[in-house]
């Protein structure tokens, strides 16, 4: 039903959740994830406007890449070793954009996407990022809701 997933990850909690629910997923004929995490644009504009030099953010950039790079090769390691083909993608933007353009590329059957990023605001239903996927995807997807404390 599922052969080729996209996940969407920017490391935290609830996107390592997700994961979990993507190696689940290999029991009901999943075959093939597209891991994607996106460089975020906002961060990269606001290291600008409060006047941090561009070589300076080069290397903040570079070192987001290498610690991305890292962190997805993991990912690939672990998803490969239960079976899945994996192509990790980095890229650099607004993360629901870049998001929905993979998914134009690489026409999932299935996008698992973690509820919140790393700014879990208690006040918000559902991330702002997650939300615009939801409503602008053309196909199916999986939302991974947070953990919650009692």
């Amino acid at each position: 039903m599922f052969k080729k997933i996209l996940y969407p990850t920017d490391f935290s909690d609830v996107a390592a959740k997700a994961l979990d629910y993507i190696e689940q997923l290999k029991e009901a004929g999943a075959q093939e994830v597209v891991i994607l995490h996106v460089i975020n644009q906002r961060i990269i504009d606001g290291l600008r406007r409060h006047a941090i030099l561009d070589k300076d953010i080069l290397q903040w950039k570079k070192k987001a890449q290498e610690i991305a790079e890292e962190s997805l090769a993991e990912m690939s390691k672990a998803l490969e070793n239960i079976g899945f083909t994996v192509k990790p993608i980095i890229r650099t933007g607004f993360p629901w954009r870049e998001i929905l353009e993979v998914e134009e590329q690489e026409n999932p059957s299935l996008i698992v996407i973690g509820s919140h990023g790393r700014s879990n605001l208690s006040d918000m239903f559902l991330g702002a990022v997650s939300d615009r996927v939801i409503r602008k995807s053309k196909g199916p997807v999986m939302v991974i809701k947070r953990d919650t404390e009692d």
